[in-house]
């Protein structure tokens, strides 16, 4: 009597038990009639999951590229006289007036290099009048070089001042002088304007 009392308090449990276990959600990782997978399956495919986003050797190569593009558009902007692609250096108003400044003018400076292999040439020949000669030639190249510098400094900043009055001039004297040694044809950025031609 005892026995079959608790047996019947015990079903109902049972059939509650079982109910309640039927109405759990399953894991959306292991859908049903599918084998859990291995550990080192999960893990590659965890692997897997995460490399599809960038791994640090295709970000590094991302980044090469990018950087040879921005080379390669800094490299034609230099050719061309794109603004947008010029490097920090060469930007601004300022500077591209300072640049068409020089280049619209004949400087001593850009002549140095052909000078000085003149005056090598004949300091190298063993003839004493010859190798004076040189010497001469070298410390007046020199002097015209400095005295033409200094004219083109005063110039340039007198024309700064009245054009850019409110700008930044900071450094851009030294800029255009450093483009005055350079010939005229090695000049980067291209030059824009004819000799003799304003600014």
């Amino acid at each position: 009597m005892f026995r079959s009392r608790a047996k019947e308090e015990k079903a109902p449990l049972a059939a509650k038990a079982t109910v309640t276990d039927s109405k759990q959600t399953r894991d959306p990782q292991a859908p049903k009639g599918r084998p859990t997978p291995k550990r080192n399956e999960a893990q590659s495919q965890r692997r897997s999951v995460a490399n599809t986003s960038l791994t640090r050797k295709d970000a590094a190569k991302r980044q090469r590229e990018e950087r040879r593009a921005q080379l390669e558009r800094q490299r034609q902007a230099l050719a061309g006289g794109d603004e947008r692609y010029l490097p920090a250096r060469d930007k601004g108003p300022v500077r591209k007036f300072a640049r068409d400044w020089i280049d619209s003018r004949f400087n001593m400076a850009e002549f140095f290099l052909p000078m000085a292999v003149v005056i090598l040439v004949l300091s190298i020949v063993p003839v004493g009048s010859l190798q004076n000669i040189a010497l001469l030639l070298w410390l007046v190249v020199i002097v015209l070089i400095v005295l033409d510098s200094i004219l083109s400094g005063f110039r340039l900043r007198k024309a700064l001042t009245e054009r850019f009055p409110t700008d930044n001039r900071k450094g851009v004297i030294a800029y255009a002088l450093m483009r005055s040694l350079q010939m005229r044809r090695l000049r980067l950025p291209k030059p824009q304007v004819k000799r003799g031609e304003r600014p």
